[in-house]
């Protein structure tokens, strides 16, 4: 079991990453509760949520809530929901809610510890790769219509328990979605680590390689969170191909695209966009090669480009009614940039012929 103390402005947690975690929960939890309630989707509940339960037998008071699968899920209607849940069982000040999932759970449980009673102690508890990079750093959030994770605080989690045998259950989407965050963190941290990424097929790993990577990427995040907790500078940066990314992603309602995937795609706009401001050759062919050999969907949706361009303006960092987009000078070297509307679609034009021709 590999262990990361982050330490962060509103408090110091470990994030355990190792196998068979979820059945010692009771022996990685920072102190005693009144009670437990288990936050989880109805998807990771058929192959997680008795393990864990029993793994928390000392607690008389431990309850359960399951929402449905999927990015509509984190939503104001299910978070009141979860918050009715919470009083109805009468949880207390000194209570803890652990999120069993990914990140929609992860995310959404976080607020709703951030919110109960003013706060109590969460635990996070991912499922998925992706929820590596969501549940270190203490963002918690529900989307609303119009754009995604606007409604949120910054409240970090107790600990954060990672047991990589859950992994096994995700779909090949998932897998891919995880994958395309662990890219980001090496693409805006460390040339070698992309570079073994970029030989890495996704359908050969192991477990133990998977593990590592996991824990670069979480070593990689946590050294930012600890410098910038609540993304006033450098924090920013990790939002590298999430401008774009999140657009499609609310382009299409939050379904079809998963969140990585569409980041994916944002990787390749920032990179493109990066080599047209700096005048500089960036590994854009290297990674659209690596998505394509392990299935990543690069084909852009039917989309206007001034609408895309609103929705963009949506996004956290944008300043005014100016889009800030995450850029590289090289590989290790972001920074935030301001874009112009007409900068930005001369950008969106030559990306999607860019892409039509590849395809």
């Amino acid at each position: 079991m590999k262990v990361t103390r982050v330490k962060s402005d509103s408090g110091t947690y470990d994030v355990y990453v190792g196998e068979q975690l979820r059945y010692k929960i009771e022996s990685l939890l920072p102190k005693s509760y009144s009670s437990v309630m288990i936050i989880t989707d109805d998807l990771v509940a058929r192959h997680y949520l008795e393990d864990v339960r029993n793994s928390i037998i000392q607690y008389d008071r431990v309850y359960t809530s399951i929402i449905n699968h999927g990015e509509s899920s984190k939503s104001i209607d299910t978070f009141y929901r979860l918050h009715s849940d919470a009083i109805d069982y009468g949880l207390d000040r000194k209570s803890l809610i652990i999120a069993l999932g990914g990140g929609v759970v992860g995310d959404l449980a976080g607020f709703v510890a951030a919110t109960y009673m003013r706060g109590i102690d969460f635990v996070q508890m991912p499922t998925t790769i992706l929820a590596h990079d969501s549940s270190v750093g203490g963002k918690v959030a529900i989307n609303h219509q119009k754009g995604k994770n606007l409604i949120g605080n910054f409240f970090s989690p107790a600990a954060v328990v990672y047991d990589v045998d859950t992994i096994h259950s995700l779909s090949a989407q998932e897998f891919r979605s995880g994958y395309a965050e662990i890219v980001k963190e090496a693409l805006i941290a460390d040339r070698h680590f992309f570079d073994e990424l970029m030989q890495t097929g996704l359908s050969r790993l192991t477990n133990a390689e998977i593990a590592s990577h996991i824990n670069k990427g979480i070593a990689i995040k946590a050294e930012v969170v600890e410098s910038d907790e609540k993304e006033a500078g450098i924090r920013k940066h990790l939002n590298f191909g999430h401008t774009f990314g999140h657009a499609l992603e609310a382009l299409q309602g939050y379904s079809g695209i998963a969140h990585g995937e569409a980041v994916a795609i944002g990787m390749l706009f920032a990179l493109q966009v990066s080599e047209a401001v700096f005048s500089v050759q960036l590994p854009f062919d290297k990674l659209y090669s690596w998505l394509e050999t392990n299935s990543y969907p690069l084909q852009l949706p039917e989309m206007d480009l001034q609408h895309i361009i609103n929705t963009m303006k949506l996004d956290k960092k944008t300043e005014g009614t100016t889009i800030q987009m995450v850029l590289l000078k090289s590989i290790a070297h972001p920074v935030t940039v301001e874009v112009s509307d007409a900068d930005l679609k001369n950008h969106l034009e030559l990306f999607k012929k860019k892409l039509s021709t590849r395809l």
